[in-house]
């Protein structure tokens, strides 16, 4: 059974950084595609990034140049980091791993972690 946990979320003032982590157990996922996704209150879950086995990287246009997205397949652990947050960031941060190759779609991903609220405070 894969488990995914994520960590890191919290508050934080408009224009600081925060480093989300997704922990993966249970199996190896670094022949997965792994993704970050968020849902704020009243919004549907939205894709933000994902980072292909291959080292490829895709991401939401509004958060270009803004968040990285890395692994570290050894440690079968995927990150997020978040610089420059803006209360539009506000949200629950989702990670997931998929095989598909549509990646930026919900549908897609097999496996998802609980979740970690990040709130950006104006």
């Amino acid at each position: 059974q894969v488990q995914l946990v994520e960590s890191g979320g919290g508050l934080v003032q408009a224009g600081g950084s925060l480093r989300l982590t997704c922990a993966a157990s249970g199996r190896t996922l670094s022949s997965y595609t792994m993704g970050w996704f968020r849902q704020a209150p009243g919004k549907e879950r939205e894709f933000v990034a994902c980072i292909r086995s291959s080292g490829a990287t895709y991401y939401k246009d509004s958060v270009k140049g803004r968040f990285t997205i890395s692994r570290d397949n050894n440690r079968n652990t995927l990150y997020l980091q978040m610089d420059s947050l803006k209360s539009d960031d506000t949200a629950v941060y989702y990670c997931a791993g998929t095989m598909s190759i549509a990646v930026s779609s919900t549908t897609s991903y097999r496996y998802w972690g609980q979740g970690t609220q990040v709130t950006v405070s104006s």
